[in-house]
């Protein structure tokens, strides 16, 4: 799990790649399903584009900024994102194949649908994101912010959550059985009324007695 020597899933090549500027991106996305293969796409700013489901294949991005961007439907291969931002953006429908997300800003990111297998998430915001209805088989979110995020009907498996802020996580139908919940910020989750999602998981003391109010348990102090 490692890219140029990076902690990760994204198997980049050693070389940077061909740069790429914003105007070669808004052609490929032209296309309709574009191809992008071994290239480095540094400092981009779009708006308002839409990617036209094209596939990235050993791509770098870093420093880029995407408003309004629609990559719904697209194939992440072996990609990287660093210190990038999206605001209002989708990933609806998207298929992530070891993909990294480090150090990037994306509050609202709507994943909903989409397929995940082999991503990490280390150190961003995700809050308010949205992967209800996707499909995820191995992810590692690291030191995140996922508060609000929405969850709902998600096939979880193989999934590490580590010093992540879950406040007000919304799994309704989501099994998080296998899951250690007790390194994260884990309070006033959105559950089923039978909580059955909480089945399995590994949680806290602490966050076992903040749980027991939703059964309307009271603990003693005896």
């Amino acid at each position: 799990m490692t890219g140029r020597g990076r902690t990760g899933f994204a198997r980049l090549p050693h070389a940077a790649g061909e740069r790429v500027d914003a105007d070669a991106l808004l052609d490929l996305f032209a296309e309709g399903d574009g191809l992008l293969e071994g290239a480095s796409v540094r400092g981009v700013e779009l708006s308002g584009a839409d990617a036209g489901e094209a596939t990235f294949d050993g791509v770098s991005f870093c420093g880029c900024l995407f408003e309004y961007v629609d990559f719904g439907g697209c194939t992440f291969r072996d990609v990287r994102f660093e210190g990038c931002r999206f605001i209002r953006c989708t990933m609806d429908r998207a298929w992530l194949n070891r993909c990294d997300l480090v150090g990037c800003s994306a509050p609202g990111l709507s994943l909903v649908e989409a397929r995940i297998a082999g991503a990490s998430f280390t150190e961003c915001d995700l809050s308010y994101a949205n992967l209800s209805e996707s499909s995820i088989d191995r992810l590692e979110a690291r030191r995140t912010r996922l508060g609000e995020s929405a969850w709902q009907r998600v096939r979880l498996k193989r999934t590490v959550l580590d010093a992540c802020d879950l406040t007000r996580i919304d799994v309704f139908c989501t099994s998080l059985s296998g899951i250690d919940l007790s390194g994260c910020t884990f309070e006033a989750p959105v559950l089923s009324s039978d909580f059955h999602e909480l089945r399995g998981a590994t949680v806290s003391v602490e966050q076992a007695l903040a749980l027991a109010g939703l059964l309307g348990v009271r603990v003693s102090d005896d």
